[in-house]
């Protein structure tokens, strides 16, 4: 049998002369309807509504901020008479009364002491805690750690009565260090917390090796350890400074010294010796003057804090 000739085959035709073959129809499904067009189109909804609720949170946050500063340059009268204008001229005069005269610089200066060394200390003794706590087996390792993470959840107010007469019987009532000391053990439950989890999501090849080098224990946490640590710390120290930066309740209770007031209980002062007849301009700059620390702090280490809250996750 032969099979039958090909049209290029037969006599006087080509290639060329062949009419191309059309494809079947095929029914087309618009784009809306697949289960793609459909993701598509609700990610698109949901970016439209995240982004428009951070843009309503950034709002929040910022307006009372702004409005904060700009009522710090005005007059008292300006503050009344147009509290959402913009200030006619600047009066910087605000911000040098309240630190001069309303005693804010003093306030501030002891507040600085004290947040400094008790947040050196809060960071030195959390991160060796967390790091032992991450990286040894020993018996009764569980029961510490949960130790700290219940201290988180006690509330201060409830041990402030307590603490007030075992400080009065140590005499550390109305003092720096005492104050330090406090502060310390108040943000240790929530450092260690933290750094615990940080410590176990380093690699340990880089410790086994300086171990093996002939560093000691010491020696490997403080030169590899807390460098490789670095975003973690500095994550944590900036919520512990915000925390002890604004600090009241256990000032006011245990710091009754009026030569050593922080920042928070000089606030509350300039607000409540002006009685009737409010300095409202210098309390406003006061305000500014409390939280400038805090904002060049974050904008500064931003990075810093954003890495440190998201390396376990990246692991």
């Amino acid at each position: 049998m032969t099979s039958p000739a090909q049209p290029s085959e037969l006599p006087g035709v080509t290639k060329d002369d062949e009419a191309p073959i059309a494809p079947p129809p095929v029914d087309r499904i618009p784009p809306r309807h697949t289960p793609e067009g459909r993701i598509s189109s609700e990610g698109k909804v949901l970016n439209v509504f995240s982004h428009g609720m951070l843009i309503i949170w950034a709002l929040l946050v910022t307006m009372p901020l702004l409005w904060a500063v700009m009522s710090s340059l005005k007059t008292d009268e300006q503050i009344f008479t147009s509290p959402w204008g913009l200030p006619d001229t600047l009066h910087f005069d605000n911000w040098s009364r309240a630190w001069s005269k309303s005693n804010i610089g003093d306030f501030f200066l002891n507040t600085v002491l004290v947040v400094g060394c008790s947040l050196i200390g809060t960071m030195l003794l959390g991160s060796m805690a967390a790091y032992v706590l991450a990286r040894f087996e020993f018996p009764g390792k569980r029961a510490i750690y949960f130790m700290f993470v219940g201290g988180m959840s006690f509330p201060i107010i409830l041990a402030l009565v307590p603490l007030f007469f075992v400080m009065k019987n140590m005499s550390l009532l109305n003092t720096f260090h005492g104050l330090i000391l406090v502060y310390i053990a108040y943000s240790l439950p929530f450092t260690v917390f933290f750094l615990t989890s940080f410590f176990k999501t380093l690699p340990t090849s880089v410790a086994e090796a300086a171990l093996i080098d002939g560093a000691s224990q010491t020696r490997t946490f403080f030169q590899v350890m807390l460098p490789m640590a670095k975003p973690g710390l500095i994550s944590v120290g900036i919520f512990n400074f915000l925390g002890q930066w604004n600090q009241y309740m256990l000032p006011t209770v245990l710091n009754t010294d009026e030569d050593k007031r922080v920042l928070t209980q000089g606030l509350v002062q300039l607000a409540a010796s002006q009685q009737y007849k409010g300095d409202w301009s210098a309390l406003f700059a006061g305000l500014v003057l409390a939280m400038l620390p805090v904002l060049g702090v974050y904008i500064v280490f931003q990075r810093q804090v954003q890495a440190g809250l998201t390396a376990g996750a990246l692991k």
